[in-house]
């Protein structure tokens, strides 16, 4: 049977704002990543999903715990769930990265599948441990919906995956922070149902863009929700 994952990138953080590669470091979420939060579960409300999974990372954690409070789901969570290692420049800066690591930022931004930034995980490797776990995650819940909180990479894999899309070249799907996605997992097969939802942010600060096409852009900027990436 097949299982419905309802993903969602964690809410905002104070590193989305300051162009950090946020990886693996455990970061909590900002005051706008609490109301996202708080309006996801507003969301789902009128139809909860059967179980809740989410990346161990605090943010992650912190996006579904509303989600926990309203439904009385026990919120599991899962390390394969997690961000792209980025290895050194884990937290780090894209200005301080190109500073102190020029060579590895610019192998970096050829976004070759192989490549992985010092210490760090390459984008197959990367795509391999996300699937595997989301595959896990949806074999185990068959026949059931499952929200699963985790991080805008893991998104980007999924959509890559769906689309049969190549893991080389830069994102181009929109992932924006407490974005609701939902894919129907049937086997090996993953079908895209609806893709960044963003409805039940209205009103809300609108996002950081981030586009991997144009990082060497000096400081971030704010668009509306439904065109942020990342």
């Amino acid at each position: 049977m097949p299982t419905d994952l309802i993903l969602v990138r964690h809410g905002e953080t104070d590193a989305n704002l300051e162009r950090r590669f946020q990886g693996q470091v455990d970061r909590p979420l900002n005051a706008t990543g609490h109301a996202q939060a708080l309006r996801l579960a507003q969301r789902l409300a009128g139809s909860p999903p059967d179980l809740l999974w989410s990346s161990d990372l605090a943010r992650a954690r912190e996006t579904a715990m509303p989600v926990a409070a309203q439904t009385g789901l026990v919120l599991a969570t899962d390390a394969g769930l997690r961000e792209q290692n980025f290895g050194v420049v884990d937290g780090m800066r894209v200005d301080d990265i190109q500073r102190d690591f020029p060579e590895a930022w610019q192998r970096w931004t050829q976004f070759r599948a192989d490549c992985a930034l010092p210490g760090g995980e390459s984008t197959r490797d990367f795509h391999a441990r996300v699937i595997g776990a989301l595959r896990r995650v949806a074999a185990a819940h068959a026949g059931r919906s499952v929200l699963v909180v985790t991080h805008g990479g893991v998104l980007d894999m999924v959509y890559r995956t769906a689309r049969a899309l190549s893991l080389d070249g830069p994102r181009t799907a929109p992932i924006p922070n407490a974005g609701i996605n939902r894919v129907r997992v049937a086997g090996e097969a993953l079908q895209i149902l609806a893709w960044a939802d963003t409805a039940h942010l209205a009103g809300l600060p609108p996002q950081p863009v981030y586009d991997q096409a144009r990082l060497a852009r000096a400081a971030p900027v704010r668009e509306p929700a439904a065109r942020g990436l990342g």
